[in-house]
């Protein structure tokens, strides 16, 4: 079986990606993937990866990408789609279990925890390139490019936002009281995790160079620079003083190091922390994560018309009736719809025309 995608195509990617980035291109980035293509061979017997599985160092890094070959060569690749392996199945965050955090999936999905609980000025975070999940990661990265080469994008893992991480190492309570109580420690243990951030990053991202065709993480973007959707889940709980103090500065430092951003804004809570978010100059976009149990889209559109008047982009993943009321109501913003609910070719090829995307 192979993948069925051309350079030809990869060189259009990286050209409308680069336009969408650049906030030049006239039309919303629209991805589509049908399955499509039968097999010709057996279903081989090493699982798809997922968080259940990723902790099985007995499939060697040759199966776990079979699997995902057999998986990917069924797909045809229309619109701004493109063949790539998303990495966030060692779960969100697991830049914790990089620098020593317990990776625990007995539940069927990611969960971090310290090894032991330890006074918050005794905790330290380090990146440890020798550890076994970094290493486990970069022989499937090795394994990946010999089978393609650079026909697929292989993803970044989901490193977590920096006070995230803190989190998975003295708990989301203990780091409540902790923002009142110790906040000198607090601001240490960012600047700890945030300096491990940036060292994973560039350890991972010069694994897979020269041969990667591109940049991307579990949003699915693809950029043909540094790039990465950052994130503060833990900011859901706290108010905007706080936010500018401990999670902001942060946020800045990234933008200003990554060439290419989104934000990742999860939840209502969140809200509260749009406009110093949105004031980040270099910050190219913004994905709104109105959460389960809310509105979907259309009730949303103010929140999206004060991300398109601060100059931002907005990624969204939704279904495409929400798509269609979010783009009325923002008629000239530039939009990254993560993939298209589609069952068939023509389908997909339908709503590609809509939205003015190109046939392949």
């Amino acid at each position: 079986m192979s993948i069925h995608f051309s350079q030809d195509r990869w060189e259009a990617v990286r050209k409308n990606y680069r336009a969408w980035w650049d906030g030049t291109l006239d039309r919303p980035l629209v991805k589509a993937a049908v399955r499509c293509h039968q097999p010709d061979r057996p279903a081989p017997a090493a699982p798809f990866p997922a968080q259940s599985n990723c902790h099985d160092f007995s499939i060697s890094p040759e199966a776990v990408v079979d699997a995902v070959d057999y998986e990917l060569s069924q797909f045809e690749f229309l619109g701004d789609g493109f063949p790539m392996w998303n990495f966030d199945f060692f779960g969100p965050g697991v830049l914790a279990a990089f620098c020593g955090a317990k990776l625990d999936n007995s539940s069927g999905r990611v969960w971090f925890f310290p090894e032991e609980e330890l006074p918050l000025e005794e905790i330290q975070i380090r990146y440890d390139p020798e550890n076994k999940w970094v290493q486990r990661i970069k022989a499937i990265y090795r394994a990946a490019q010999e089978r393609w080469g650079s026909s697929v994008l292989l993803g970044m893992p989901d490193l977590g936002g920096v006070m995230d991480v803190v989190a998975s190492f003295c708990e989301s309570e203990n780091l409540l009281y902790a923002l009142y109580d110790e906040p000198e420690e607090v601001l240490r243990l960012c600047r700890e995790a945030r300096t491990a951030w940036m060292e994973a990053y560039r350890d991972l991202y010069q694994a897979l160079q020269p041969v990667n065709p591109g940049c991307s993480n579990w949003s699915g973007i693809f950029s043909d620079r540094t790039s990465y959707i950052i994130q503060c889940d833990f900011s859901y709980m706290i108010g905007n003083p706080m936010f500018r103090q401990f999670v902001l500065p942060d946020l800045e430092k990234d933008c200003k190091e990554l060439e290419d951003t989104i934000y990742h804004l999860d939840g209502i809570g969140e809200l509260n922390h749009l406009d110093d978010i949105l004031a980040i100059p270099e910050l190219n976009a913004v994905q709104w994560v109105y959460g389960d149990g809310q509105s979907t889209a259309p009730h949303w559109l103010d929140v999206y018309r004060r991300i398109h008047e601060a100059g931002k982009r907005m990624f969204l993943y939704c279904g495409h009736e929400d798509f269609e009321a979010v783009r009325r109501a923002v008629p000239d913003g530039q939009f990254y719809l993560n993939s298209l609910d589609v069952k068939t070719v023509e389908e997909a090829q339908t709503l590609l025309r809509r939205y003015g995307v190109p046939e392949k």
